[in-house]
């Protein structure tokens, strides 16, 4: 797992081929706004969030927000321990995000 800050994170998704932004926030979080082509699983899904993760493939790299960048940094943890090897966690979260961001 990797913490980046804003920009590096941006940066390195845009020139990602093989990237997959993961939003781990609730569904009422989501409904405020979502960073376009996000997949949303939310970590409070407890067990069902680890079934999801395991459904993707563990070959792409994956971008991972929040809300404040805990519940994302703790996601790419889980993450990292079911074998995914790149797994970035977005410093800040949504609340810093400079970025746009679309209606779920």
């Amino acid at each position: 797992m990797a913490n980046l800050a804003q920009e590096e994170w941006k940066s390195q998704l845009e020139n990602d081929n093989n990237a997959v932004i993961l939003d781990v926030r609730t569904d009422i979080e989501v409904a405020e706004g979502i960073i376009p082509n996000a997949i949303q699983i939310d970590i409070y899904k407890g067990q069902g969030f680890i079934q999801e993760i395991q459904e993707l493939d563990k070959t792409k790299s994956y971008y991972v927000y929040c809300r404040s960048g805990n519940r994302s940094g703790q996601a790419c943890a889980i993450m990292n321990q079911l074998g995914f090897d790149n797994a970035y966690n977005l410093v800040g979260g949504i609340l810093e995000w400079n970025g746009a961001l679309t209606n779920a």
